[in-house]
Parts: C-alpha cells; structure tokens; sequence
C-alpha cells in the first residue's frame, strides 16, 4: 500500500488486536517513543476488534503494559487514552495496519471488515491467555524495533 504523508504528519501504522487494552497499546506506545527518539515523522495509533471484552475492566490499560512502559521509561501518553473500537475510517487513514495475532484476529477482521481481513499484515503475538506478559511484551518490542528501524531504510 502506498504511503500517504502530508506536511504536518507522516506515514500512520495501525495495530489492531482484540480489545485494545494489552498488546495494541504496548506496541502504539513503543513505535511512538522509537519514531520520536530517532526524529522521524511515522506514528502510530491502535484500536481493538471487540473492545466491549474489556468494558468492565476497572483501568484503561492493562496494567501488564503500563508497568513494562514505565520500566522502559515510556510515557504513557504515547498511546491513546482509552480502548477504541477500530472503524473503517481508522484503516483508510493508515498507512500500515498490523494485527498482533492472525490465528485470532483474521476470522474477527473478516467478520467486522472483510474488505481489510487480508490486506493487512499479521503477527503472532500471544494474548494473555497463551502467554504470559514476559514473554509476550518482549517479542512485540522487538517487532516494533524492527519496524521502526526499517522507517530509516
């Protein structure tokens, strides 16, 4: 897909999973802390496929991610405030879009946007019920990297 930027921002990466609580938002936060630190325009914003899942959790973030962002020395306002329930118009405006699990999140792509279920790009990182927090913040802070160091190129 083509890149669109304009003068005020660049190129828009979405990441996607399920209810833009955990993993989405640990990756939105790290691209956006990467992509600052290096001086390059790129950012990134996140939305879930069934954000109602986490409706009743009693914070905004999964504390799992805000305790490794603030390990990291990440600020927490480089991911957005609240679980956002992904529209069309999210996945026009971006530039990239990456589900954090494809075994999950094709069949829900498909359901709520078969238009975008294969257009976009899929990992495999595990939710909390197939991994624990250890193992999977780490493999999307490596994915990021990769991606972020890829924007130099």
């Amino acid at each position: 897909m083509p890149q669109r930027t304009s003068a005020d921002s660049g190129p828009l990466t979405l990441f996607v999973c399920t209810g833009n609580f955990y993993r989405s938002r640990h990756a939105e936060a790290l691209f956006n802390w990467h992509a600052a630190r290096i001086g390059h325009p790129a950012r990134a914003f996140s939305r879930g496929l069934l954000t109602s899942l986490v409706a009743d959790e009693p914070t905004l973030i999964s504390p799992d991610t805000e305790r490794r962002l603030r390990e990291l020395g990440i600020p927490l306002d480089l991911t957005g405030p609240a679980p956002t329930q992904l529209r069309r118009e999210d996945l026009e405006k971006a530039h990239r879009t990456i589900a954090l699990k494809k075994d999950e999140h094709h069949a829900m792509m498909r359901q709520a946007h078969p238009e975008w279920a294969d257009r976009i790009d899929y990992w495999t990182v595990h939710d909390i019920d197939c991994a624990q927090p250890e193992e999977a913040l780490p493999q999307i802070e490596a994915r990021v990297l990769e991606l972020v160091q890829g924007l130099l190129r």
